[in-house]
């Protein structure tokens, strides 16, 4: 075992006495214990929602204790699925916040300004997208797992569990559903997050006797960017006013990130509690609209009153149970405002003769959810619950042939999973070179080509255009701003921008592929006619070529560069992929490849011949890795290991 440093200790002794505080001011949970719910509490997804009397209480906590400070701020509240509840901005805030990470970098969207607005609506889906039942995530969670080490600030570690996971829940994303008023779906989801996820201190869950109802978002300080060093504890004013307008409606204190260890590492929930509240939550006045600032309409998120939020599991909602049998027990989709499946199984589209059929889809969708109902959950309490995550399936031009999800599986995962299976058919085609080399340049100047020429060097002259098939941990090597992943004195992979200009918000390929989509969103958000269209579609800058089949391009809501996916073969013939997220990468990875070799058993596809897999590459001397998949992975089998060896 590692020794720890002095600092490492106190820190551990000063998350104790915060935790120890927190029990004293948060008011508990409806658990019990240490308030981590037990195994029958986390079966469904709940039953509560956030009225409008909620919503309003929470908008007085927050806007008492912003007052108390002396800090005006922006307000956001979301249900579950993301779908925009209110949002509120206080007299004299700030309405134009810039986008930083702090590390003097210049590119990407660093220096950016973007609305208020968005960027508080952005940290409440954040905190509402990356929580559930079983685990309760903030937007400072988030910036402890998205950067270039874990933890930030410990060289020569990798990068982020979920490195890359800001650029999901895009405006332009497909899979997500838009606010349009009056519509059947108006609160419909999952819903859109208009800057992605948020690393931004700022962004919590809100819970009702234990269920996950929604998330709220602050905005005070006039900036958008995310903690680089958590070796201490900071007090964050963003952070503070919405700890006040969670209080009553807080996180059960045992399911919360510091409760929660990924890789032997603590997560952080937040760098203060309730105990640090300059105001009385309890004596907050009601809320009144127009008494110290406004409820504002957000074009494309909300009409500017207070509305409740819906009940998550119920149709209302865009997810509830499947009552199809075809997945089996425990099985929930995502349906529309009539209540019909948005994405039940179909036939894929690439392949020709060797298309992958409904048959093949709903058996790949079951095979993989079965191992996530046996496999030990990573982020997740009480210990020993299973794996909740959500599984994609598409073809090889990316259209979408199935989504199944556990029933508490947390809402990021749904668009992330979509990604992950798109990325990894599309980067295991042969058309991926040719295909990026057609999609010029974007608005900031960077020409997509560019990364065709990196990888070709980096790995050899044909990548890309050769056949070999990569899983997203796979790209995922390739994508971090040192290669091999976290070794400081190497240069970047080539999807990454080389570290001297990289940050969360300067990524490379990832972004370079949306960015122009962001940027057009902004523009319609702040008056301009017409929304954007997907992902790489931009009429200004980046068009990525469209398939015949599908009229669309293959990574219509984005790639996504941390594990959890596999291509999809029949023999060696690609047809697909599959993707999965929402509970610990190695969870994700070992649900996709296990999941799909298993369907090989009883159907006709599965998973890349060994010999084109990406893990026979081994650019600068590293080899890529494939998949990886966790030690004692079973809850009914716990003795069982090496579960991925040899498939």
């Amino acid at each position: 075992m590692r020794s720890r440093s002095p600092l490492f200790r106190i820190a551990i002794a000063l998350a104790i006495l915060l935790g120890i505080q927190a029990c004293k001011h948060d008011g508990g949970s409806a658990s019990g214990g240490d308030g981590a719910p037990s195994a029958a509490t986390v079966a469904g997804p709940g039953t509560e929602s956030l009225s409008v009397a909620d919503v309003e209480q929470v908008l007085a906590q927050a806007i008492q204790e912003a007052l108390a400070r002396g800090q005006p701020a922006t307000i956001a509240v979301v249900d579950r699925a993301g779908s925009v509840l209110a949002v509120f901005r206080m007299a004299g805030a700030q309405t134009a916040i810039t986008i930083t990470s702090n590390r003097g970098v210049t590119t990407g969207i660093e220096g950016v300004a973007v609305p208020d607005t968005l960027a508080a609506i952005a940290k409440a889906a954040t905190g509402a997208f990356l929580s559930s039942r079983g685990n309760a995530f903030t937007t400072r969670t988030a910036g402890q797992i998205v950067q270039e080490h874990f933890n930030p600030g410990e060289t020569g570690q990798p990068g982020g569990p979920l490195f890359g996971v800001q650029f999901s829940q895009l405006p332009c994303s497909d899979l997500s559903v838009r606010f349009v008023s009056g519509a059947p779906q108006a609160f419909i989801g999952p819903k859109r997050s208009p800057l992605g996820l948020s690393a931004d201190p700022g962004g919590l869950p809100l819970y009702k006797n234990g269920d996950l109802v929604g998330g709220i978002g602050v905005i005070s300080d006039g900036i958008y960017g995310l903690d680089l060093d958590i070796s201490n504890f900071d007090t964050d004013i963003d952070e503070l006013i919405a700890i006040a307008g969670t209080v009553g409606r807080a996180a059960p204190l045992g399911i919360r990130a510091n409760r929660i260890t990924v890789e032997g590492k603590s997560l952080r929930f937040t760098d203060r509690n309730a105990g640090s509240l300059l105001s009385a939550p309890a004596n907050a006045p009601a809320f009144f609209d127009g008494v110290n600032g406004n409820l504002l309409a957000v074009t494309g998120y909300t009409d500017g009153a207070v509305v409740g939020g819906q009940i998550f599991g119920e149709a209302a909602s865009g997810i509830r149970r499947d009552v199809s049998g075809a997945f089996g027990d425990g099985a929930f989709i995502l349906v529309d405002g009539a209540d019909t499946p948005r994405f039940a199984p179909i036939a894929g589209t690439s392949g020709g003769a060797d298309a992958l059929t409904a048959n093949e889809v709903t058996a790949i969708l079951s095979n993989a959810l079965q191992v996530a109902f046996r496999a030990r959950a990573q982020i997740r309490r009480p210990l020993n619950s299973h794996a909740q995550v959500t599984i994609s399936v598409v073809d090889g031009n990316g259209r979408i042939l199935g989504i199944v999800r556990t029933p508490d599986a947390p809402i990021f995962g749904t668009d992330v999973s979509l990604q992950k299976a798109r990325t990894a058919a599309f980067f295991s085609g042969a058309t991926a070179a040719g295909e990026l080399n057609a999609a010029g340049t974007n608005a900031l100047g960077t020409a997509i080509p560019s990364y065709v020429a990196a990888v070709q060097a980096f790995v050899g002259g044909t990548a890309l255009s050769d056949g070999i098939a990569f899983s997203d941990r796979a790209g995922g090597n390739l994508s971090r701003p040192f290669y091999p992943d976290g070794v400081v004195a190497n240069p970047n992979g080539p999807f990454s921008r080389p570290f001297a200009s990289w940050s969360p918000f300067s990524t490379g390929l990832q972004l370079d592929l949306v960015v122009d989509n962001i940027v057009e969103h902004l523009n319609f958000v702040g008056g301009a006619p017409g929304d954007t269209g997907n992902c790489g579609t931009s009429v200004a800058g980046v068009a990525l070529p469209n398939t015949v089949a599908t009229g669309t391009n293959r990574v219509p809501n984005g790639i996504q560069i941390f594990p959890g996916s596999v291509p999809i073969y029949r023999g060696a013939v690609l047809v697909g992929g599959i993707g999965v997220s929402g509970d610990g990468i190695d969870q994700d990875d070992m649900i996709s490849f296990l999941g799909l070799n298993n369907a090989s058993l009883v159907v006709g596809v599965g998973n890349a011949p060994p010999g084109i897999r990406a893990d026979i590459l081994a650019p600068q001397g590293t080899l890529l890795r494939y998949v990886n998949c966790p030690f004692s992975p079973f809850l009914d089998d716990p003795g069982l290991q090496n579960v991925c060896n040899g498939l």
